[in-house]
């Protein structure tokens, strides 16, 4: 009985498909069909809610079939059809914990498909969807609205950005974060939110806002989701951009190549379509605009107030349940905005001192956001003790070389940002580890005495200062920034442009001068009887401040004449007047030119050279330090950087050596490598590879036949070898005969 019920059923399932096929070929004359179908589909739901935990397995089977064949004719019939979506929604909504996953998959389905064929909008199908998703126990369940979900309204913004939607999704997203701060239910909207933000298709400020009350939330998770959003969510964005730019590239000319020789199938007819699509949409994003993708953390609306509130509530409140791990990624964040915007939260550096230990668990990742949460507005009154804890924590003979270099690397990231809270004893100190034996101390403390050859030279030894901060400090170039003073806004190597300039000039005017004295002396020896030519090139001469002297004799040594003497004389005074404006050159260059296209090729030229400059090890580095962790934050494993610095073991060398390397089972030849990544490859053999390949018996009867082949025969068929060879072979590839 069971066998026939169910082949009764595929019977049913087969009818109700080619009904569906015919009444999209022809809605009108099946309409009469239609009627009948969606009376049953009626009078099965009214079955099914009289009844929904008890139905029996037949039943849901037709009413399911049902609901499939209305769904995909729904939008022919739209005035008989018009309750359709609200039955579905009222199904799903009342009884989505008690349906039958197969019929509940289903339903969803249907849903979805009556969005794509705009039967409902997309306002309709989310918020029918999201709140079963945060309410329902079902795991299946909740992965399938969250990709329908998502992948909605990914399409509602593929051509042009819905705001509508958009804006109404953020509402509730913002609504189910807020209301309830100790409830779960806000991580499904962190996670949309993070794959949203990941693909770009929510990128403004709103989005941000929603994840800026997920960080202020009470439920641990939630928290965690939120912060980080913050800390990586741009690097997710970055990689994604990657992973869809570096595509696998479609070769057209090998395609058709194929096609070709192959045989022609629709198959093959539409693949070559697929990949012209695919190189035209490759195409058109090339030469689209770049988007402006603005950071999460320049989009918040009052970092101020943000980082404060963060702070006070899950850091410096004793109350917070939160794990170690949580707290370092809070303070992580917290210290990454006061670092990036400036901020200023003095209570922030009084609660380091008690975390400022070797003791304590995870100390570099404490080292690493103090340093990460300094800048050139931090009072240096409220950073110098930390310095000083730190220096006498973890920087001592007795400590542990990893220890000792993590301290010093901290310091200088700090001095980095803030040089004046360091004082001139503990810096002259701290300098004398550069004598150490450990590596890693060793060059964590000249690190230091490099920071400080650049930031304030006048606080080392004279014998420390090196010769350019002393020559810095004597010429007056070389001079600290006092506290809350900035540096004059610029075009980044503008100054080289500015040095440029001047060097062009000076060039300029030396090769004017010899050039006119080339052509007066020119002038003498071919027309010295031309009187109005003479009397030119006197005027001319006369402009360099000397007459010019001509010797009667050849041998005769001829003085040199003093104007090289006072040319050289006066370069040096002018050098001398503008060494001393040398600092407001760039200004002057930028207040009073236009620069014109020429003028920025060549800067990004000379910035170029300058970059180059710097990686090959130039001694100088401008404002690298300073600048280097802006948008960046600030590692652990940067500060523990100098302790790596040790000795590698035979071990680790043998472990470095391999990496990299394609892992070999047994050793193979060149030749055998080769073949084996041509057939990875799917490329064909050689004719001689496939002729020594070929079966014994197959060859033996050319073989016989060329015993008896006369002297004749033997000669012609080498001839003609010979001359297909010549041409090219068989396929005439070469010359022709």
């Amino acid at each position: 009985m069971g066998k026939r019920k169910v082949a009764a059923l595929e019977k049913i399932e087969a009818d109700l498909a080619g009904l569906q096929y015919k009444i999209r070929k022809d809605p009108e004359a099946y309409e009469k069909e239609f009627i009948e179908n969606w009376q049953q589909f009626d009078a099965a739901h009214e079955k099914f809610l009289a009844a929904p935990v008890g139905a029996d397995s037949n039943s849901l089977i037709t009413f399911r079939e049902q609901v499939d064949l209305i769904a995909h004719c729904a939008e022919l019939y739209p005035q008989i059809t018009a309750t359709f979506p609200d039955s579905l929604k009222d199904v799903l909504t009342k009884h989505h914990a008690v349906l039958e996953p197969t019929l509940r998959e289903k339903i969803v389905s249907s849903l979805t498909l009556l969005r794509r064929k705009d039967v409902i909008d997309s306002n309709y199908l989310l918020t029918t969807l999201f709140p079963i998703l945060i309410s329902t126990p079902s795991k299946s369940l909740r992965m399938i609205l969250y990709q329908k979900i998502l992948s909605d309204i990914r399409s509602t913004n593929t051509k042009s950005t819905n705001h509508r939607v958009n804006r109404t999704m953020q509402t509730v997203l913002y609504n189910l974060v807020t209301s309830d701060r100790s409830s779960p239910k806000a991580l499904w909207a962190v996670k949309l939110v993070r794959e949203l933000w990941r693909r770009q298709i929510w990128a403004d400020a709103k989005t941000v806002d929603i994840m800026r009350q997920a960080c202020l939330a009470d439920n641990e998770k939630v928290i965690v989701g939120g912060v980080r959003f913050f800390l990586g969510g741009d690097r997710e964005r970055e990689e994604f951009e990657d992973e869809s730019s570096d595509e696998e590239n479609v070769d057209i000319k090998k395609l058709k190549h194929s096609i070709e020789i192959n045989k022609k199938t629709k198959k093959s007819k539409k693949a070559l379509e697929r990949a012209v699509d695919k190189v035209k949409k490759q195409e058109r994003k090339k030469s689209a605009p770049h988007p402006l993708n603005f950071s999460a953390l320049h989009l918040l609306q009052d970092p101020q107030g943000f980082s404060e509130n963060l702070f006070e509530k899950h850091l410096q409140n004793s109350k917070s349940k939160l794990a170690l791990e949580s707290k370092l990624l809070v303070l992580q964040l917290v210290t990454r905005l006061v670092g990036l915007h400036k901020l200023t939260v003095i209570s922030l550096y009084s609660w380091f001192i008690k975390h400022l230990t070797p003791r304590q668990q995870s100390a570099s990742s404490f080292l690493a956001s103090l340093a990460q949460g300094t800048h050139n507005l931090v009072p240096p009154d409220a950073i110098e003790p930390l310095i000083q804890k730190i220096a006498n924590e973890f920087v001592s003979e007795a400590s542990a070389s990893e220890v000792c270099s993590a301290g010093l690397n901290a310091i200088r990231e700090i001095c980095a940002r803030q040089p004046l809270a360091m004082n001139e004893t503990l810096l002259q100190d701290l300098v004398e580890y550069r004598k150490s034996k450990d590596k890693g101390v060793m060059m964590a403390a000249k690190g230091l005495l490099s920071l400080y050859r650049e930031k304030g030279a006048d606080m080392l030894r004279k014998k420390d200062r090196g010769k350019e901060a002393t020559i810095g400090l004597k010429s007056g170039d070389l001079k600290q920034l006092r506290y809350g003073e900035e540096q004059v806004g610029e075009i980044e190597g503008l100054e080289l442009l500015a040095k440029w300039k001047e060097e062009q000039k000076k060039r300029k005017r030396a090769e004017g001068a010899e050039g006119d004295a080339e052509k007066t002396e020119d002038k003498d020896e071919e027309d010295g009887w031309n009187s109005d030519e003479w009397e030119v090139a006197s005027t001319d001469s006369s402009d360099s401040g000397e007459w010019i002297r001509v010797s009667d004799s050849e041998d005769e040594a001829e003085p040199e004449p003093d104007t090289k003497r006072q040319k050289v004389d006066s370069e040096d005074l002018e050098d001398g007047e503008n060494a001393g404006n040398e600092a407001l050159d760039f200004i002057k260059l930028a207040t009073t030119q236009i620069l014109t296209p020429a003028d920025l090729a060549k800067l990004r030229e000379l910035r170029m050279e300058a970059n180059i400059d710097k990686a090959m090890g130039s001694r100088k580095r401008k404002q690298e330090i300073e600048a280097r962790h802006v948008d960046e934050g600030l590692t652990a494993e940067q500060i523990e950087a100098p302790a790596k610095l040790r000795k590698s073991t035979k071990e680790e060398r043998i472990a470095l050596a391999k990496e990299g390397k394609p892992d070999r089972e047994e050793h193979k030849s060149t030749q055998a490598i080769r073949k084996a990544k041509k057939e990875a490859e799917g490329k064909s053999t050689t004719n001689k590879e496939k002729a020594r390949k070929k079966n014994f018996m197959m060859t033996l009867g050319k073989a016989k036949s060329k015993q008896k082949r006369s002297l004749v025969a033997t000669r012609n068929i080498l001839k003609n070898h010979v001359e297909r060879s010549k041409s090219g072979g068989r396929r005439r590839n070469g010359i022709s005969r």
